[in-house]
């Protein structure tokens, strides 16, 4: 057994089955539908499905970060039983939740002089960061030590990409992340925006492509152009989808196709609630180990 709890938000966007038996610990974001308080607890209170139908119907969605008392409360739960803990937080690029987990990890330094926080901002977000959690589990499993896990973790997270993309423009634009003038000429066009996570943890237009078909193949090239090793990849994929369960599964038939030496399927999981309030339906995210993101 590990002298030490491997932990990340809920934000990782797997099932609760996976990481229990993963022996990850979570701690969970909020958000609200219709004025109505729901924690982000891998649909556990509200299912996806349920979430992103109301939310097409016309739902008004807000979410809401762990604050500074929950990390202390969660935290200090793991401390007591006399264990050392090593939590990744969902991108400071997308989230202040970095500071809170910090800002409370230092509050109980004092009370607890011997035991270990690591805090890391994973620079991931949704079924990426759960990828992260996955290969730090394995490395855990093999014995790998929390300080050891946490300098790898920190020499190796930008080495994870994120692309994704749309056909549904609707909660882009209602954010204010797409113009209402770009999404009408997007939406006219079947424009579906490639997007990826850069090295600092933020989301990044990189391509307009005009039709859904298009788009699912050219993510699937930018694999091919930054996976490690090419086609000779042989780390797992993962993929996750809001509400869009068969444009995934067209994105895994092409990488399970082109990849051979893949570890297993890709693996398909729902956009949990945190980060699909902002996405709506119709994104679909695809996750694999690459060359070091650097811009």
């Amino acid at each position: 057994m590990s002298e030490f709890y491997l932990s990340c938000c809920s934000t990782a966007d797997l099932s609760k089955e996976w990481f229990e038996k993963r022996n990850i610990k979570y701690v969970c974001f909020h958000f609200e539908l219709d004025g109505k308080q729901y924690l982000d607890d891998l649909g556990v209170s509200m299912s996806p499905d349920e979430m992103y139908r109301k939310m097409s119907e016309g739902s008004d969605t807000k979410t809401s970060q762990v604050t500074i008392g929950e990390y202390e409360e969660y935290f200090e739960k793991m401390l007591k039983e006399g264990k050392d803990i090593l939590h990744l937080c969902l991108s400071s690029g997308i989230s202040g939740t970095f500071n809170s987990a910090t800002i409370a990890k230092e509050s109980l330094a004092e009370k607890y002089p011997d035991r270990k926080i690591y805090v890391v901002d994973s620079l991931a977000a949704s079924s990426g960061f759960g990828l992260l959690m996955d290969k730090l589990a394995d490395l855990r499993d093999a014995g790998m030590g929390i300080d050891e896990l946490y300098k790898w973790t920190e020499e190796h997270k930008l080495e994870l990409h994120h692309w994704f993309f749309s056909s549904d423009l609707t909660f882009f634009i209602k954010g204010g992340r797409v113009s209402k003038t770009s999404g009408f000429i997007g939406s006219v066009l079947s424009i579906c925006p490639l997007l990826n996570v850069d090295f600092e943890g933020h989301l990044i237009p990189r391509e307009k492509i005009r039709t859904k078909k298009k788009v699912i193949q050219r993510i699937v090239e930018q694999m091919e152009e930054n996976a490690q090793d090419g086609l000779e990849y042989s780390g797992k994929c993962f993929i996750s989808h809001s509400a869009c369960k068969e444009d995934a599964d067209a994105v895994a038939a092409l990488i399970e196709e082109l990849f051979p030496k893949l570890n297993g399927k890709v693996e398909i999981f729902p956009i949990g609630a945190t980060i699909g309030s902002h996405t709506g339906p119709g994104t679909v995210a695809l996750f694999f180990w690459g060359k070091k993101r650097v811009n």
